[in-house]
């Protein structure tokens, strides 16, 4: 997965700067396309690979913002389940991968003792860190039960309240033209225009107040998208993007992306540094990206029956970190693929798209 070149999304350091915004909130007097980065060097991550420090405890709350200290507890999650109130795992196999299930009201949870990799209703998941057995019971990471278990067993689904406004950022544009099409001269930047013009009208007949980024084929800064998001108060933020791998045709299907909260290894790092400790504005609001990132990526695979790859973790991508709301990023398949690339051409298949994202907001 680290060897991914996806499709080209640049990073911003947390101090970049941020063009000038009306008390008003209107856009007109701004040039959201104006240059106004210059990228900086970060240090390098440092990790280790330290064994779990268990307790049978609950891990203590989390420090309030703005910087929250790690939670580092390993906890039981029979014990964990018992303190909410339902049952505890179920162990549903032992070869070739020993997997268990925990269920609530809100779904199924099924995990892979010694693997990232999980479901939550059919649906893949990448956890921070793998679950273990220990004293013949699973153990888990106290921030995976935080920042993953809790929203998805414990909190009722995200809603909105009426006069809601969304940001649709269209991947990309004007220089930028994101990547290109296995097919031929034709560029992300106009596939991800398309599909924002899609949704908008549809979520206009549906109760939303929709603005775009960029309305037109120009360049625009990721720090003056996270600008211009929040000059018209949005409640919510989604990034529009199709994806690309260098030199494999094969690669195919949807990802979805929310910023990895503090404490976590990032599920994709595109040779980035990545710094559990870092603390972004954007990470105030897991729980509502990672509960806005499944209701949205289910009505995508639904209405697509596009591949599944996932709902990921990044903390390189500059146009979430800055976020003061529940924000994610959608890649809407691969475009280094033929067989994709020919469907993302298609104004059907964008159609789809724009219909299942509008349905997920409903």
């Amino acid at each position: 997965m680290l060897l991914l070149a996806g499709c080209a999304t640049s990073t911003t350091p947390p101090d970049e700067t941020i063009s000038p915004v009306p008390a008003s909130g209107g856009s007109a007097a701004l040039n959201w396309s104006a240059p106004d980065y210059v990228p900086k060097p970060v240090a390098p991550a440092v990790k280790t690979n330290a064994p779990p420090v268990v307790h049978t405890n609950r891990p203590a709350a989390v420090v309030p913002k703005p910087a929250p200290a790690p939670v580092v507890t390993w906890t039981s999650l029979n014990r964990w389940a018992a303190e909410h109130k339902f049952n505890g795992p179920r162990q549903l196999s032992s070869t070739p991968t020993t997997t268990y299930a925990i269920s609530s009201d809100q779904g199924v949870l099924t995990l892979g003792i010694g693997s990232r990799e999980a479901t939550w209703n059919g649906m893949e998941v990448l956890l921070g860190f793998a679950p273990e057995i220990i004293d013949d019971q699973v153990f888990m990471h106290g921030l995976d039960l935080q920042k993953n278990l809790e929203p998805l067993l414990l909190v009722s689904s995200l809603t909105f309240d009426t006069n809601r406004v969304v940001v649709l950022d269209p991947g990309h544009g004007g220089k930028e033209a994101g990547a290109k099409s296995v097919l031929g001269d034709r560029y992300e930047k106009e596939f991800t225009l398309d599909w924002a013009r899609r949704i908008q009208s549809l979520l206009e007949t549906n109760g939303w107040q929709v603005f775009l980024t960029r309305s037109a084929d120009v360049e625009m800064t990721l720090s003056n998208r996270v600008a211009f998001a929040e000059a018209h108060h949005a409640d919510v933020f989604i990034s529009l993007h199709f994806n690309s791998v260098e030199h494999d045709k094969s690669q195919n299907g949807l990802e979805i992306y929310c910023l990895t909260p503090t404490g976590m290894p990032s599920t994709l790092i595109r040779d980035y540094p990545d710094i559990w400790a870092d603390h972004y504005p954007n990470n105030n609001f897991d729980a509502e990206n990672l509960q806005l990132a499944i209701r949205l990526y289910a009505s995508l695979l639904h209405g697509t029956g596009e591949v599944d790859r996932g709902v990921r973790r990044a903390r390189f991508m500059g146009v979430l970190r800055g976020q003061k709301r529940p924000a994610i990023l959608i890649e809407g398949g691969y475009l280094s693929n033929p067989a994709e690339a020919k469907k993302i051409e298609s104004p059907e298949f964008r159609q789809k798209l724009a219909e299942a994202v509008a349905a997920a907001l409903k």
